[in-house]
């Protein structure tokens, strides 16, 4: 184990042998570190909370802080961080309430660039890119393989789906559907087309992204039908493609509603 002698580190944190704590960093009671995992010079890492291995936890990071919610009383609640993440310099992350989940988890192989903040009880899947200042309200859920572009911000309880791709400077206010582009034109939020360049990139067939296409222009793009309707329509159009089948059961269970309003091409 590599601590730093200017590096305060709480008698009751478990730190596994391996773990490098840089100048000044402060890891408290409560917290449990896995292998290899490097927390940078000036981070703050608060209890209850576990990270796993191979993690780099940037300088001037806040890992675990209390939630940012009047109804909080100093419950004991956490935070999850899987292993094999970046989480870059500033990075904000807060711990669960219980109003929520009593916790909020994060899990592996993600990138939180610069400024980053995850708010209270929320949900990230794996692979998942957030980059500069994006921002994720309480209660936001996070697909696997989403990217979610530098100054997002995402309203809480809202989701957003795998392998979405939210372009920079966009407001979220209801669910972001997955394998979808979202784009931001002034103080609107709206839905520019499949990810098509994303889901060739991680290997999907061109046959998936057409039929996930000729989906995306029945459900959104069909001015005669209503949104049940179209989305029924793609249900049965499409019964044997797994990607239209999650893209339905997502609309279908929405709570907020989804971006639905298009740019056309």
């Amino acid at each position: 184990m590599s601590i730093h002698p200017t590096a305060v580190v709480d008698s009751k944190a478990e730190l596994d042998s391996s773990v490098y704590i840089g100048p000044y960093a402060v890891i408290e009671a409560g917290v449990k570190i896995g292998a290899d995992t490097r927390v940078e010079p000036h981070a703050v890492v608060s209890g209850p909370t576990t990270i796993g291995e191979r993690n780099l936890i940037g300088s001037f990071t806040v890992i675990g802080g209390a939630p940012q919610d009047l109804g909080y009383k100093g419950e004991p609640t956490e935070l999850i961080i899987g292993s094999d993440n970046q989480i870059r310099e500033y990075t904000s992350i807060h711990r669960g309430t219980p109003s929520g989940h009593m916790k909020t988890v994060i899990g592996d192989h993600n990138l939180l660039m610069a400024y980053t903040h995850v708010a209270h009880d929320c949900k990230i899947g794996n692979h998942v890119i957030m980059a500069n200042v994006a921002t994720l309200a309480g209660h936001v859920e996070v697909g696997d393989r989403a990217t979610i572009g530098g100054l997002v911000a995402v309203h809480q309880f809202c989701r957003i789906g795998t392998f979405a791709y939210i372009g920079g400077v966009s407001g979220i206010g209801r669910d972001a559907p997955p394998y979808i582009l979202i784009a931001g034109t002034r103080n609107r939020t709206k839905i520019s087309g499949v990810n098509k360049v994303g889901l060739s990139r991680n290997g999907f067939s061109r046959e998936t992204i057409k039929k996930l296409d000729k989906a995306y222009r029945i459900i959104f793009r069909s001015p005669n039908l209503l949104m049940k309707d179209a989305i029924e329509l793609a249900r049965k159009e499409f019964p044997e493609c797994e990607e239209v089948q999650n893209l339905v059961e997502f609309l279908l269970g929405s709570k907020r509603g989804v971006v639905k309003q298009t740019i056309e091409d």
